[in-house]
Order: structure tokens, then sequence, then C-alpha cells
């Protein structure tokens, strides 16, 4: 691989940041960005990308349980497209439950609410990351 990837879990008030290594082998989370509108939010996900010299990102993309897109997903397209139209590169996973997971993990550390309110979302991106990476043939969402 020997390029990092930067993966986004992408909410209304915020996005999780999480990156790879040069390997692609390890999700480090790390950034929560307030959401403040599109222009400032692609500013923020840009200056990221060029401090770990990349411009690809992989976003989470939020299936409803049967598989299908809703509103929420129409949502992170659109954004993205706004990624897409500033030079970055943009491909999709399949982000369904890995918020659960960030909060299990964190309650399993004994992290306190207040804490978990703080973390999970750079921790849901690390596990939408992790799962992709590992993911072997490096499957994506279609487009």
């Amino acid at each position: 691989m020997n390029e990092r990837i930067v993966c986004l879990d992408i909410g209304d008030a915020r996005i999780g940041v999480a990156v790879s290594d040069l390997t692609g082998t390890i999700a480090m989370p790390v950034d929560v960005i307030v959401r403040i509108g599109w222009t400032p939010d692609v500013q923020k996900i840009k200056a990221i990308c060029d401090r770990y010299e990349t411009n690809r990102i992989l976003s989470g993309l939020p299936l409803n349980m049967d598989g299908s897109e809703g509103f929420q997903a129409r949502k992170v397209r659109e954004f993205c497209d706004q990624l897409e139209k500033s030079g970055l590169k943009v491909i999709f996973q399949d982000e369904r439950l890995s918020t659960v997971t960030a909060e299990e993990t964190l309650i399993a550390g004994g992290v306190s609410r207040d804490g978990r309110k703080m973390l999970v979302d750079k921790i849901a991106a690390a596990v939408i990351l992790q799962q992709w990476l590992e993911s072997g043939n490096r499957k994506e969402v279609s487009p």
C-alpha cells in the first residue's frame, strides 16, 4: 500500500477521523471534527489529508439494516461529493454497527460516559477503517 488512507465517520454534528499506517495494517483514531458547514468541514478534512500526505478517503456509509440506503446515507454521499470536488478520492465502506462496536470497546476499557462522548466518533472511524483494511480485497460499497 505505502500510502495512508483517512477514514471518516460522518455524522450530523461531528465527523470522526481515523488514519491507517503506511502499510495499511493498522487503523488509528486521530480526531473529531465538530461540524460547522460544508466548506469549513471540507477544509479541515483536506488539512488532515495534507498532514498525512494522502488524498484518499474511506467514508463510512450508514446503510439500513437491510442493506438499503436511506436519508442519512444520501447526506453522507452529498458531503463526499464536496470532498471529491476538492480533489480528494472517496470510496465507501458499510458502517453498520460501527458506533455500537466503538461504544462497547470504550465501556470494556472503563471509559466514563463523558469520556465516551468525546471519543466514540473517532473510535468508530477506526473500527470502519480496520474492517476495511482486514477485508483482504479492500471491498467497498459501490458508488
